[in-house]
């Protein structure tokens, strides 16, 4: 790492908005690269950071499946209720029921998604350094974070049409958006 100016130790924060490889200052006056070994560990801290991200990103998509998961459980005990107490009535076809989070519910979902954005940003804001070290740590860091935090398992359906209704598949699958989660 000939190519970064580390000796002085009094070093103010460049900050190239082009491509570069000598960045020594990121985000704030107070993180400035002094070495090798802290240009590491910063390195290593960015990698850490977007996979962090990912497990956010995750958390946020487990508790929306939870909580739907207690809804539907909800809603299948009070249909199985009414057909003990009607057993004599006919059953009308498909029905659709609402489901709108609960005020805490929601204060959850909002906590975890505001978490997620704000680590973007932060990602977003680093990467503006223009360093190709750290954008290499990020790109990397998304890649294990998502092989360790979002492997897709996907519940398919077979046998299971009837005339107008078809089961989801692969085509349902929600991804975050490409910028800043």
């Amino acid at each position: 790492m000939d190519h970064m100016d580390m000796g002085s130790s009094n070093a103010t924060c460049t900050h190239a908005m082009t491509w570069n490889w000598n960045t020594i200052g990121f985000l704030a006056e107070s993180w400035q690269i002094q070495n090798e070994g802290t240009f590491a560990a910063s390195c290593i801290g960015v990698f850490l950071l977007v996979i962090c991200l990912e497990f956010v990103r995750r958390l946020g998509k487990e508790y929306d499946s939870f909580v739907l998961r207690q809804f539907q459980q909800h809603v299948a005990a009070q249909v199985r209720a009414s057909k003990l107490d009607d057993s004599e009535a006919p059953t009308p076809g498909p029905q659709t029921v609402t489901f709108r989070a609960t005020p805490l519910q929601q204060l959850i979902r909002s906590i975890i998604h505001a978490a997620a954005f704000g680590i973007a940003y932060i990602l977003m804001l680093i990467a503006m350094a223009f360093n190709g070290y750290i954008i290499i740590s990020i790109i990397i860091g998304a890649g294990v974070g998502k092989f360790l935090c979002d492997w897709m398992i996907a519940k398919v359906v077979v046998g299971d049409e009837i005339e107008g209704r078809s089961s989801k598949g692969a085509a349902s699958l929600e991804e975050p958006s490409m910028c800043c989660g």
